[in-house]
């Protein structure tokens, strides 16, 4: 069932249109990847969705009482969050029905203390203390604990105020809280930014068991691989649906890609076959029937230039006239054969990077050896163990952000001296570096300066070699310090692919690149001839790459030979222990407090019951008194029968008063 539909939706700047005419629904359970390039209009779709800006045109139908939570890029543009509430006020806030019922609980159970609200009061505690537990109200505070730690915080940020917090430590606490919220929908544009690969993990075991739906964009394929259970690909006039993971997409989208070139080739060269039957037959005993093919063939040429070649596949004309509006009148001879030769490949508006790296020289077998070397500035950050990198091998650094990476990096580069012990590389090195921060571009440079000077290409190869990293026009002129991450990024891959080194360290090479220039630039490195040194969070990059994995873990660098897959699996066994011996100690916390509580209530409910019996063991022995007293007097007036029926409720009254002594011994027992 749909929670979310529009139809026709598009959003224009001005003069410039973002998208139109996109429609889609979001059912409920589906965790959708929206993909594209930078550019296409992903974040924009989502904060119309989400309500934060109108759209253009089109109609969204939300579900009646529907929940939206949403988190922007960066989540900075939150307005709802106070400077001086602390963190802890902030998560707690969603809990706030929850906190409602536990107070009526606790007013409840001072009434039960005073005899003359205790029945009312016990008679509303039940239920009143079911529907909380129902509502998981012995769970919140260790469910806000858990995912404050699953994104990173400590307890030591719970006091923490919202001012108080870094730009990332506040997107992170706006995702928390909308995951606490529990939303019927989540709306989450770049959800991992400033996050690490922990944190970025649990938030993957979070999602897969969301009850609700969710759209993500992100360019982290790897998440969206773990997560995601459909991929809408994002163009300007369409959505594209395929089904299953990041992944699955990938090989759907070359099957259809494969689909539509054949298609564009056997089309065209029927156009083509029957426009030559009409240019040959205008003026000859079939000239009737060359005018019924230009009329025909006309009509086909505008449905394919509107609609593209599929929209004409398995429909009758009269449904394609519905969907896309023509003239209908037939083309002139000359102009309709220039118009078949110019219908483009499918493909053609796709725009990708085009470079490689070439590795110039061929290095000695031996590229990097390290003894006893130790890591770090005034003191140290981690050991090295005696590693060897052989030629033609891939490592991938990984680890948490502020461990040392590039720090080891820089010492590799010699920009900075070790700690401690040596290092040395093989024979025949070149060696280049792609720093994290673009460190090599100029800022008051221009694009084609900071080529030129690196290349030495003349005026228009310049512009040619721009062009194959997708800098065109007046963009070539821009300012380095202009550029947008992903761009700089970008041009500093055009540097980096002129460079023919042999041994590349890497640092996030992936930073900011849309997805397709990622998945160009892994393609590159994968058949590149040299040897890579890879420091990235991106594990999708480094699954597909890697042939040793160098991770930083407690102060020490860990050296694995194999791949990712082969490193988690070897990791998995321990990770799972420790997370079963975490949730073991977390949920023997709530169960003893569930039992404090039950034990609490239930003695409670046994200190009433025993005021009551006491109450009733008093009434009882009063009783006896008096019929003691009037039997006494019955005899006295020889009244057999009322003797005899004040002996038998007498019998009665002990009976009962002996029912309710072993009562109350057995509570007191308890």
């Amino acid at each position: 069932m749909s929670i979310i539909t529009f139809t026709g939706l598009g959003k224009a700047y001005g003069h410039r249109d973002i998208f139109q005419n996109l429609s889609g629904a979001i059912e409920h359970g589906a965790r959708i990847a929206l993909v594209g390039p930078n550019g296409s209009g992903k974040s924009t779709l989502v904060t119309i969705l989400a309500g934060a800006q109108p759209q253009s045109e089109g109609q969204i139908f939300r579900n009646r009482g529907l929940r939206i939570g949403y988190l922007p890029q960066g989540g900075l543009t939150d307005e709802t969050l106070d400077n001086a509430d602390t963190l802890w006020q902030v998560m707690i806030a969603q809990f706030n029905n929850l906190m409602a019922l536990e107070a009526e609980l606790r007013e409840l159970e001072a009434a039960m203390a005073v005899p003359a609200t205790a029945d009312s009061a016990l008679e509303k505690y039940g239920p009143l203390q079911e529907r909380f537990e129902q509502l998981g109200g012995y769970d919140y505070e260790s469910q806000i604990k858990q995912t404050l730690r699953g994104l990173g915080f400590t307890e030591n940020h719970y006091a923490l105020t919202i001012g108080q917090l870094s730009g990332g430590q506040r997107t992170r606490a706006i995702l928390a809280r909308l995951l606490l919220a529990g939303p019927d929908l989540l709306l989450l544009d770049e959800p991992t930014n400033h996050l690490d690969i922990a944190a970025i993990e649990w938030l993957e075991n979070r999602l897969n068991s969301w009850n609700g739906g969710a759209l993500i964009v992100s360019h982290d394929r790897y998440f969206l691989d773990r997560v995601c259970n459909r991929v809408w690909e994002m163009g300007p006039a369409v959505i594209e649906t395929y089904r299953g993971n990041y992944s699955h997409y990938l090989k759907q989208r070359g099957e259809r890609w494969e689909q539509r070139q054949i298609l564009y080739e056997t089309e065209k060269a029927r156009l083509l076959k029957e426009y030559e039957f009409v240019k040959k037959h205008m003026a000859s005993q079939l000239t009737a029937q060359a005018k019924g093919r230009q009329r025909r063939i006309s009509r086909e040429v505008e449905v394919i230039e509107a609609a593209g070649f599929e929209a004409l596949q398995g429909k009758k004309w009269s449904r394609v006239m519905q969907d896309v509006e023509i003239t209908g009148r037939p083309i002139g001879v000359e102009e309709l054969g220039n118009r078949i030769k110019a219908l483009r490949d499918p493909l053609s508006h796709r725009k990708t990077l085009k470079f490689s790296l070439n590795a110039r020289l061929r290095s000695g077998d031996q590229v990097l050896k390290t003894q006893e070397l130790v890591i770090g500035y005034s003191d140290p950050l981690f050991t090295v163990p005696d590693l060897l990198l052989l030629r033609g091998e891939i490592a991938a650094l990984i680890g948490p952000n502020g461990t040392g990476k590039t720090t080891f990096v820089k010492t590799l580069l010699g920009k900075m001296e070790p700690l401690a012990g040596e290092f040395s590389f093989g024979a025949n090195l070149e060696v280049d570096y792609f720093a994290q921060a673009h460190e090599g571009l100029d800022p008051e440079k221009t694009l084609f300066q900071e080529i030129q000077d690196v290349t030495g290409l003349l005026d228009g190869k310049v512009r040619d070699y721009l062009a194959r990293f997708l800098f065109t026009g007046d963009d070539v002129y821009k300012k380095v310090g202009m550029l947008s991450g992903g761009e700089r990024g970008r041009l500093a891959l055009a540097k980096l692919a002129h460079s023919d080194a042999n041994l590349l360290f890497l640092d996030e090479p992936t930073n900011h690149l849309d997805i397709p220039a990622q998945e160009v630039l892994e393609t590159v490195l994968d058949v590149y001839k040299g040897t890579l040194i890879i420091v990235s969070h991106d594990r999708y990059l480094v699954d597909k790459l890697a042939t040793q994995i160098w991770s930083v873990e407690n102060n020490k660098l860990n050296i694995f030979d194999g791949s990712y897959k082969s490193y988690l699996e070897r990791h998995s066994a321990t990770a799972t222990t420790a997370a079963k011996k975490k949730e073991s100690v977390e949920s023997t916390y709530n169960v003893n407090r569930k039992q404090q509580r039950k034990q609490q209530s239930d003695t409670r409910k046994r200190a009433k019951q025993i005021a009551k019996i006491e109450a009733a063991i008093e009434t009882l022995e009063t009783k006896i008194k008096l019929l003691t007293t009037q039997i006494e007097q019955a005899g006295i007036a020889q009244d057999v029968e009322k003797m005899r029926t004040l002996g038998d409720e007498f019998t009665q009254a002990q009976a009962d008063l002996n029912a309710k002594f072993e009562e109350w011994e057995a509570l007191e027992e308890s």
